[in-house]
């Protein structure tokens, strides 16, 4: 007797590896999971990498694209956000690589947050800072600048984001600490600039 498709709640409730041997399967449901799941992370992981809504959700959209076509290498002895966020981050470095004029823009959109209410003047005061850290990211190197977001925005360990930058937990911590230096001192510079 043949398995009945799961419902939608019943694929929320899915481990990520359960949702990938389903979409492998052929069960769109659960790859729309994965991308429920997945989609404000990468999309904020491009925005913060490319600084430019309108790219961050073309390569959003691109990542998707590409996961769903390499599912099947998919290395299930590994964790499935960092997979994906790899993937994304290379998609971004490879868009990074071949822009010809990178572009700061000083009003870069909030970053999306499902369901989070703030109220106005707190707003304010964060996008100002959340502004000005964007507007002094963009000026690390990209190195600096993937280590940084990977481990503040998204709270990964060194050891995730050696797996996703394919570098030594050893290298990666390097890079943090020189990121960190060299933002401090732009945070210093802007501080007496003003």
């Amino acid at each position: 007797m043949r398995e009945a498709a799961p419902s939608i709640s019943d694929v929320a409730t899915l481990s990520d590896i359960d949702l990938v041997t389903r979409t492998l399967k052929g069960e769109k449901e659960a790859f729309s999971e994965i991308v429920h799941r997945y989609q404000d992370a990468v999309f904020n992981l491009c925005l913060r990498m490319l600084n430019d809504y309108h790219e961050a959700e073309d390569a959003a959209q691109e990542i998707f694209v590409k996961v769903y076509r390499h599912l099947n290498r998919f290395d299930k002895r590994r964790r499935f956000s960092t997979w994906i966020l790899s993937i994304a981050r290379n998609h971004c470095i490879d868009r990074l690589r071949t822009r010809r004029v990178t572009w700061v823009s000083l009003d870069a959109p909030e970053v999306y947050k499902q369901g989070e209410y703030i109220r106005p003047e707190e707003h304010v005061i964060e996008q100002e800072r959340s502004d000005n850290v964007q507007r002094l990211l963009q000026k690390l190197p990209v190195s600096y600048r993937e280590v940084i977001v990977l481990h503040y925005w998204y709270d990964l360990s060194y050891q995730e984001i050696a797996e996703i930058v394919n570098a030594s937990e050893g290298a990666v911590k390097a890079r943090a600490h020189r990121a960190r230096r060299e933002l401090g001192k732009l945070l210093q510079k802007n501080e007496e600039d003003l």
